[in-house]
């Protein structure tokens, strides 16, 4: 039994970190060369799509920049089924990395554009990652 909810859960797989689920249509943006190697061990049937798909189950989307961020955050949460999610993953400050991301901003720009941000993941030793998606209206209930 683990002594917090949090030890369990940093030993987990990346797959499950991430939410990846049996049958989904997922969408990798600007992955790191060597990404699908860590989410190798995938449920049955998750399929990798290349180009933006109408409703995708999952959208993890690597980005560097702020101004990269602001420019293509509205179109690709465009295209996030109703019950899907969207990471938006930055370099971590000890990457080595340049970038003017960290978690205070994608949160901003995600809720900015009316997005809600419920999960957070150290992709790897570069990578953190946090969740959004679709605000749910009355009627979505």
């Amino acid at each position: 039994m683990p002594k917090s909810a949090l030890e369990g859960y940093s030993n987990a797989p990346l797959v499950k970190k991430l939410g990846i689920r049996p049958n989904s249509h997922i969408l990798l943006i600007d992955p790191p060369t060597g990404f699908k190697k860590l989410i190798a061990d995938l449920p049955h049937d998750v399929k990798f799509i290349e180009a933006h798909y109408n409703e995708c189950d999952l959208i993890i989307w690597f980005v560097k920049s702020k101004g990269h961020l602001h420019q293509k955050v509205k179109s690709i949460s465009g295209t996030i089924a109703p019950r899907g999610g969207l990471w938006i993953c930055w370099p971590k400050k000890a990457s080595g990395i340049d970038s003017d991301l960290n978690q205070q901003v994608v949160r901003q720009i995600g809720l900015d554009i009316g997005l809600v941000d419920y999960k957070v993941c150290a992709i790897d030793a570069t990578w953190s990652g946090l969740k959004f998606t679709r605000h749910k209206l009355a009627s979505d209930h």
